[in-house]
């Protein structure tokens, strides 16, 4: 019986009593096909045409590689192809300069997505199609932990971005945010509540009740 090979990496698979006296040089070929694919490196020019990856059985392949630069200065819309049917992860580099133009990173058949210039994406295929491991697809949460202080800037805020679903219960502190980097286009009517505040301000016909040190609380009749 002859070999087959791996869907995916298109590893070699040797049938029992095959390939008497060169298991050793066809199980190293297979070693090193997992090294590229779990390690492997490689920059690919895509200025002048749309690029084809291939993943060949047995043999190192452009497409099994884990991280891929693309380069160039793209005369046109690009778009790189890997082949329907492998699944696995990758690592991509837009070192392209667009011009205006735009990269696509696809399987043969399916639609994929745009890279953007100068920026580092994940990305998985299913066998069909490419799927971006964007930041707003990930699970989770951000709190006061994860934010260095002064990491918030007014460059940082699209206008009319922060609104009460983005902001955490007690996750605004002055650290976190660099002067005057919020200005009234960063928020949304109504976005920044008592309980998004560190300290809270209340006016109240009530007397005082519970609260924090250095909350502010003003009794009116």
């Amino acid at each position: 019986m002859a070999s087959t090979y791996s869907t995916d990496l298109k590893l070699e698979l040797m049938a029992t009593g095959e390939n008497a006296g060169t298991w050793g040089t066809k199980t190293n070929t297979n070693l090193e096909l997992v090294q590229q694919a779990i390690a492997g490196y490689q920059a690919i020019d895509v200025a002048s045409s749309d690029v084809t990856l291939v993943m060949s059985n047995a043999s190192i392949s452009n497409a099994r590689n884990m991280v891929l630069n693309f380069t160039g200065t793209l005369s046109g819309n690009r778009t790189v192809n890997i082949p329907d049917s492998i699944e696995k992860f990758y690592i991509l580099k837009d070192g392209t300069t667009h011009s205006g133009n735009t990269l696509t990173f696809k399987t043969t058949s399916g639609t994929g997505f745009e890279l953007d210039e100068g920026k580092i994406h994940a990305a998985y295929s299913d066998g069909t199609n490419v799927t971006e491991v964007a930041l707003n697809t990930l699970g989770g949460t951000i709190g006061t932990t994860s934010i260095a202080d002064d990491a918030v800037t007014n460059a940082k805020i699209a206008n009319d971005a922060v609104n009460t679903d983005q902001i955490a219960a007690d996750a605004v502190t002055n650290a976190k945010v660099a002067a005057d980097a919020v200005d009234t286009t960063q928020l949304v009517n109504d976005a920044v509540t008592a309980a998004k505040l560190e300290r809270k301000f209340t006016i109240s016909t009530s007397s005082p009740s519970g609260g924090n040190d250095g909350d502010i609380w003003f009794k009116y009749s």
